[in-house]
């Protein structure tokens, strides 16, 4: 396998590719979208006529970026197509990052052309009075919805004018051809620059790592403005002129019926899906689909093992950042939890770039010296295919620093080299003088039968400090016994007392990102406090109680005047 950024082109650009697919393999299907079939030269015919409408929308100065705000239907993929003739660049704009975030997103990629579908034309309106584009560079695609607003010009009329003969351009291989905005879990996200050489390599690369071939159809339920889709899902078929199917958003229900509706023979998922889809009715047939391959990545090592075991699919959950400088496979000697093993440029330091202690783990896989072992994991081999971060010099040299990648994520390395993920680098808690980091904890609390997300996250202690929060989602049909649960998570070996929660919040859902990941930012600022929680239900363990007990809007007052008797009044906002 090809290290990141080392797989051979499989072209010599986009266009090319797309001109070879037209050519060679143009009468297989190459985008499935409910009753809606197109064809590899279809494909090529809608991106050429994209291609022309941008083209003549492009602005007189500055770069020509294109911002879409759309949900997973056809015509996201023949913009991309089209970008890529004409030389434009696709950002990809989250719709839950709604109003002055959106706004900012824009801004930050100087957006000079929207495109949005009527289903989302609401959402791109702030980007009329927030963007400096005239009116008429914004775009509404209808044909994928029974109705909805339109914000611009239809897009049906601008391609109808267009027509399929491409304005002929020269287009390099270096041409940025996304911006990927990273997930923005911790902060405001960043937006990764991906030329075409980059993602032509990375398809390639996934290509491999899958096993693609023609026959091939690939699953799209994640958004198409996150790399996880582009790279694991649209690149691959693109690349090997197989097909996918489109999903307009996750949907756990769905997932099966559409993955046998269209043969679906691999999916990609990051996040949260497999324990989503988990949690739904197992019926005695799930095993009986198409399904060979799932890729992903943030799967829990139980969702991992339960899902490939319930559905009959070999699951390959790795470690590899949008921006593409690591990339880690597990293989068969990899531990349970374990990202696979590091390699001599895969390594673990502190702030000053010092190798740390290897982790100490006793017979249950329980970490024993955490404040010596777990620190920043980096690539010392340097950013291979990462080509920066767009608008942002400074975070590009803070990822860059000594000539290495420097991830932001936490890990360690035990005593046989196999690299372990401890959360986002300011996932620590300290609670009572011990820190510790609170991947491990998830990992742990995950394991519970009636488990379906967890997130753990320090809270303030009134005297110094932090306590553990833990948020959990349960499954539907699941009841809370707080004594037993309790007594579980004393049970586990790999959770030592300091590491047990001292709150719970039991919700239906968490604040998320569009591919399911937990924002655990805003649950560290909701904490336990019942103006922000809405109806959760917030508990607390005392300490030395054998159960939880619900936290009261008396123990908040106490805890609240707790937090002022000790100069620690400012946390009750932060």
């Amino acid at each position: 396998m090809p290290a990141p950024g080392e797989a051979a082109l499989p072209a010599a650009s986009v266009g090319a590719l797309l001109e070879r697919n037209a050519s060679e393999v143009g009468g297989r299907p190459f985008v499935r979208f409910d009753q809606v079939t197109w064809t590899h030269a279809t494909y090529l015919d809608e991106s050429r006529r994209w291609g022309n409408v941008l083209a003549s929308l492009r602005p007189d100065e500055g770069p020509f970026h294109v911002g879409v705000l759309m949900q997973n239907v056809p015509d996201y993929l023949a913009i991309l197509g089209g970008a890529a003739l004409v030389g434009a660049t696709v950002v990809g704009l989250n719709p839950t990052r709604q109003g002055e975030q959106l706004v900012r997103d824009a801004r930050h990629t100087d957006v000079g052309i929207v495109v949005a579908q009527s289903a989302t034309a609401p959402l791109a309106e702030p980007l009329v009075d927030g963007l400096d584009a005239p009116v008429g560079r914004y775009l509404t695609v209808t044909r994928w919805d029974a109705s909805g607003d339109v914000l611009g010009t239809p897009a049906e009329e601008a391609l109808d004018d267009a027509g399929m003969t491409l304005i002929d351009r020269d287009v390099d291989i270096a041409t940025p051809w996304c911006l990927i905005f990273t997930s923005g879990t911790t902060s405001d996200p960043k937006a990764v620059i991906c030329s075409q050489r980059r993602m032509l390599q990375t398809g390639e690369r996934m290509r491999l790592l899958l096993g693609v071939e023609p026959d091939d159809v690939g699953y799209i339920s994640m958004p198409l403005f996150h790399s996880n889709s582009l790279m694991v899902g649209f690149m691959p078929a693109l690349v090997a002129g197989a097909a996918v199917g489109l999903a307009r958003r996750f949907t756990a229900s769905r997932f099966l019926d559409d993955v046998r509706r269209y043969g679906a023979t691999w999916f990609n998922y990051t996040g949260k899906p497999l324990s989503y889809i988990l949690a739904t009715v197992e019926r005695p047939d799930d095993a009986d689909n198409p399904l060979c391959r799932a890729l992903g990545n943030e799967g829990s090592p139980e969702a991992v093992a339960r899902f490939a075991e319930r559905f009959g699919v070999e699951v390959t959950d790795l470690f590899g950042p949008t921006e593409g400088a690591i990339g880690l496979v597990p293989d068969e000697d990899t531990p349970r939890g374990a990202l696979g093993r590091a390699t001599h440029d895969i390594r673990v330091v502190d702030d000053d770039g010092n190798d740390l202690t290897r982790a100490r783990l006793d017979e249950t896989g329980r970490l024993l010296n955490p404040e010596e072992c777990v620190g920043e994991i980096v690539n010392t081999a340097g950013g291979g295919p990462f080509e920066g971060y767009y608008g942002s010099d400074d975070a590009t040299a803070a990822a860059t620093r000594f000539g290495w990648y420097w991830t932001g994520d936490l890990g360690y390395i035990d005593a046989d080299g196999f690299l372990y993920f401890a959360g986002r680098a300011d996932d620590w808690v300290r609670v009572d003088g011990e820190n510790f980091p609170t991947g491990p904890v998830e990992q742990a609390i995950g394991r519970h039968p009636d488990v379906v997300v967890v997130a753990a996250y320090g809270v303030p202690d009134a005297e110094a400090g932090d306590q553990l929060m833990v948020a959990l989602v349960l499954r539907d049909d699941a009841t809370f016994d707080p004594g037993a649960f309790a007594a579980w998570l004393d049970g586990q070996p790999d959770l030592p007392p300091k590491w047990r929660p001292r709150y719970l919040r039991l919700a239906r859902e968490l604040p998320q990102t569009a591919t399911t990941k937990v924002i655990t930012r805003i649950l560290k600022t909701q904490k336990w406090r019942s103006d922000l929680v809405g109806d959760d239900e917030v508990w607390i363990r005392e300490r030395g109680a054998d159960a939880f007990r619900p936290f009261t809007t008396a123990d908040e007052g106490d805890l609240r005047v707790a937090l002022e008797q000790h100069g620690r009044d400012r946390f009750w906002e932060l």
